[in-house]
């Protein structure tokens, strides 16, 4: 039977899902799965200042709505208010989160696994910045 489903952002916890250090400061990607069914993701998503994700894909279409901060996708600045559309099978990247960070209401169509398109050159990336990848809240089991 088809629901009328009503969740606020305040009951829904956090999930450290990345995590890096730049120099002694660490950086991370928190998100709050608000809806996650087989059809249909939404995800809460927060970046911290100058977070650094890989081109990548997703396994299903993917829709990201910039709420606050920004966000640099390969060499599109998308400000507050800016929808990017990434087709099922497309990439997009690399991400890099403004100095604010950035804040994002994401929805996909389906599958939410990510398909990294350029694994060494985001390897390449990170060390160029003296970025080192650190393992997440949900990677220690936290």
């Amino acid at each position: 039977m088809p629901e009328l489903v009503f969740r606020h952002t305040d009951d829904v916890p956090w999930q450290e899902v990345r995590a890096q250090m730049h120099g002694d400061r660490r950086v991370a990607v928190r998100l709050k799965f608000m809806e996650m069914a087989e059809t249909r993701s939404v995800i809460y998503t927060e970046y911290d200042p100058g977070l650094v994700l890989e081109e990548h894909g997703h396994s299903s279409d993917h829709v990201i709505f910039v709420t606050k901060g920004s966000l640099r996708i390969g060499d599109v600045d998308c400000t507050a208010g800016m929808m990017v559309l990434l087709e099922h099978g497309a990439s997009f990247g690399p991400l890099v989160a403004g100095p604010d960070g950035a804040q994002l209401i994401e929805f996909y169509t389906g599958d939410i696994t990510p398909v990294p398109a350029d694994p060494e050159g985001y390897e390449q990336l990170l060390a160029s910045e003296g970025i080192v990848r650190v393992p997440s809240d949900l990677e220690r089991g936290q």
